[in-house]
């Protein structure tokens, strides 16, 4: 049977206040640089500064998945500083999905994994003013690389469920709904053959944002049609271990998908088919 996870504290023998200012100063050693002068303008709000620190001991290991935090009164002896800039670091670990809050009010490392990071990145970025043209920017940088990887990777039963997505997708181009299905199915087939977890989660918060504006899309006459055809393109290269035609029909088809955004932010929503 495994030994139960220790406390920061419990590790270093020390108190839990003495323990954690000690990983405090330890980091803080790690990471400044004395002969630098940061002119006032530059230098990050306190909250922003605690938030890395909190980071930067996790990158460490001093601070691992399941470990829970002192007190805030313990944290802020520790920063040496008051309360308020303290809570806003922790609430913005939180969002981030990197610590979560429990009964009692303590604080505690979560399991760090892909999904639970790019949730709230995700809903950020979906609640906020959004931005087509940096939304699509974003999607081509992580999905072009994963279907480079895809085309280099891809097993033989892989490539046959990319395919296979693929043609099931241009038999339902009839129906926006049902297509919309088949072309999550189809994407996340091709995240899932590039074989790394951190890309494929980013894929995913990617894809999901601005989804109300695409399902209008979809209706649009030739939309789905198109991006039916595309997909074929994409899967026939990734068989065929292309990755730089791959690559080429990924960025035709995220180009497809933008401007048929575009269009479908600035007209009225259509009748459903």
């Amino acid at each position: 049977m495994a030994a139960p996870r220790a406390d920061p504290a419990s590790r270093t023998g020390a108190s839990a206040p003495d323990a954690f200012s000690e990983l405090v100063a330890a980091e803080r050693r790690l990471t400044q640089k004395p002969d630098a002068i940061v002119p006032v303008a530059l230098r990050r709000p306190i909250s922003e500064q605690v938030a890395n620190r909190f980071l930067a001991m996790i990158k460490s290991g001093n601070l691992r998945a399941g470990d829970r935090l002192p007190t805030e009164q313990q944290m802020t002896i520790a920063f040496g500083i008051s309360r308020p800039p303290l809570r806003e670091a922790l609430k913005a670990l939180t969002l981030m999905g990197v610590l979560e809050s429990r009964q009692g009010g303590r604080y505690t490392v979560t399991d760090l994994s892909p999904s639970r990071l790019v949730a709230p990145f995700n809903v950020m970025l979906s609640v906020g003013d959004y931005d087509v043209h940096e939304h699509f920017e974003a999607r081509a940088i992580v999905d072009l690389e994963l279907i480079r990887l895809a085309a280099e990777r891809a097993t033989p039963d892989q490539c046959k469920r990319i395919m296979q997505h693929a043609i099931d997708g241009g038999a339902l181009t009839h129906d926006p709904v049902a297509f919309r299905l088949l072309d999550i199915e189809f994407h996340q087939s091709l995240y899932d053959a590039a074989g790394n977890r951190l890309l494929s989660a980013l894929a995913q918060g990617l894809y999901d944002i601005a989804l109300d504006v695409r399902r209008v899309a979809s209706r649009f006459p030739g939309i789905t049609e198109k991006s039916a055809g595309q997909h074929i393109e994409i899967a026939k290269a990734v068989l065929a271990r292309d990755a730089v035609a791959a690559m080429s029909a990924g960025r035709r088809h995220l180009e497809h998908v933008r401007d048929s955004t575009i269009v479908a932010m600035a007209e009225p929503t259509p009748k459903a088919r």
